[in-house]
């Protein structure tokens, strides 16, 4: 069993203030697997007081050192890969195999991305009489999800440095080792002490602290819309700027004239991957009515056909958490308590499975945009198909949602996928299956968030903007 019992807090290992320890069940045995300190305010108080001290001087660095230990961070997470990919893999339960591909390679990748637009924070820009110049916000908090812990933070952690921000992070409780990690690569690339800064513990009693505490700048969270207005109450106070990346009920449309068999295999896998605990998964299929009961069929031989388990050949693993497969199973019986047909999947075991949080890859069929399983954000591997006439319905539909994270298009070429693309709203539209780009910005409209990560309008969150008069 992996027994932390320090956090680190200007630049040092200590043991904190907080007592009790965050037990973590393994998602795969349901054991306990590893064990985390349990912070309080005061640990709050002193790793936001460290970052306070080390931001002037950070701050005023050159775009060149922050580039250049953007880079060794990134360089020394590929040497402790194995690490990371264990770590997220223990505590998670995305199967090992995919850790790498799903959660800690195109994390490095995005936090090299960063390093160049360091450089922008140096340009100045001569308006009429007044010098326009970037600042850092000042210090910022990191509040991370589980289902993908690393990949947020370095959203966050990215930026912020390039910035000249100080970071107070905040890992899930379930998931906290690469943060930990994290740290260590930090202090060993000689990260000046008190720039960054990890407490881990319980989020009722941490996530309030942070972010109402007048010593934090900003605050930065990834997870639930539910947790995102709280978030965004305690920090109303202190006038704090926040940044959102909430929850989403993504719709795919697919058009008549698409490849019908390899949009219903795209959706069906972007649904399935990370057992459904992915905030951008596609989980409204919006499907020609002409074409519905074909689309059916292929959905099931689908779903069907992937493996489930933690081996070489599986593609879901288990839930997280015990509640979190809790959740997801009452969500199914109000699927058919609710008249939606249960195409495949259901509430029993994967077969061959006796222990573990699994859930079966689950299809409903009949579904209308009215039912709750359309309406709320299971966070599972269930996907809602949804029948439209016209492509005008398909569109009405796929906006009828409180949500507007991300969005899909499968149609007969590319034109025609941006002609609908253009008319979704939400942040994010994939086109017959395009490449998620950390050059671009990633965030939602509605209830899916406020604010922007990745690219050059991530890296805005942690700029403020000063007009000099000459």
């Amino acid at each position: 069993m992996k027994t932390y019992t320090k956090v680190y807090i200007d630049g040092e290992w200590i043991v904190p203030h907080g007592s009790g320890a965050l037990a973590i069940i393994g998602p795969f045995s349901e054991d306990v697997i590893a064990s985390a300190p349990k912070c309080d305010s005061h640990d709050v108080d002193n790793a936001v007081a460290a970052a306070r001290r080390a931001f002037p001087g950070w701050s005023r660095t050159s775009a060149q050192e922050r580039a250049d230990l953007i880079n060794a961070i990134a360089d020394k997470m590929e040497d402790r890969k194995a690490e990371l990919y264990e770590a997220i893999s223990l505590t998670m339960g995305c199967p090992l195999h995919l850790v790498g591909p799903v959660q800690v390679d195109p994390p490095i990748f995005g936090l090299r991305t960063f390093a160049g637009r360091a450089f922008a924070m140096e340009k100045e820009e001569q308006v009429g009489n007044s010098l326009v110049v970037r600042e850092a916000v000042g210090v910022c908090a990191a509040i991370n999800p589980w289902n993908y812990p690393l990949h947020q933070l370095v959203g966050k952690l990215g930026p912020a440095l390039a910035a000249g921000c100080t970071v107070v992070a905040k890992p899930a409780s379930q998931t906290p080792l690469q943060d930990l990690i994290m740290a260590e690569i930090l202090d060993d690339v000689g990260v000046p002490a008190g720039v960054f800064n990890v407490v881990t513990g319980s989020g009722a009693v941490i996530g309030p602290a942070l972010c109402s505490h007048p010593g934090v700048d900003m605050v930065s969270i990834t997870g639930s819309t539910r947790a995102g207005v709280e978030v965004a109450q305690n920090a109303a106070s202190s006038v704090k700027r926040v940044t959102q990346e909430l929850g989403g009920k993504s719709p795919l449309i697919i058009t008549e004239d698409a490849d019908l068999s390899a949009a219903v295999q795209y959706g069906v896998q972007d649904v399935m991957i990370n057992t459904g605990q992915t905030c951008t998964a596609l989980t409204r299929m919006l499907v020609p009515k002409s074409i519905y009961a074909e689309a059916i069929n292929l959905a099931k031989a689908a779903a069907e056909s992937m493996a489930v388990g933690e081996d070489e050949n599986a593609l879901v693993g288990p839930m997280s958490s015990m509640s979190q497969r809790n959740s997801v199973l009452a969500f199914i019986a109000k699927g058919i308590e609710e008249g939606a047909t249960l195409v495949t999947g259901g509430d029993d075991m994967p077969e061959g499975l006796d222990k573990g949080f699994y859930v079966k890859p689950t299809i409903f069929a009949d579904v209308t945009n009215q039912m709750t399983i359309a309406r709320e954000e299971i966070f599972g591997p269930v996907l809602c198909m949804i029948p439209f006439g016209d492509i005008d319905d398909a569109i009405e539909i796929a906006n009828d949602t409180p949500y507007g994270l991300s969005s899909a298009v499968f149609a007969k070429n590319k034109d025609a996928g941006l002609d609908i693309a253009r008319q979704l709203r939400a942040g994010l539209c994939f086109v017959n299956g395009g490449d998620f780009n950390y050059e671009a910005p990633f965030g939602g409209y509605k209830q899916s968030g406020n604010g922007r990560e990745f690219g050059d309008e991530g890296l805005a969150e942690y700029v403020e903007v000063k007009s000099i008069q000459l």
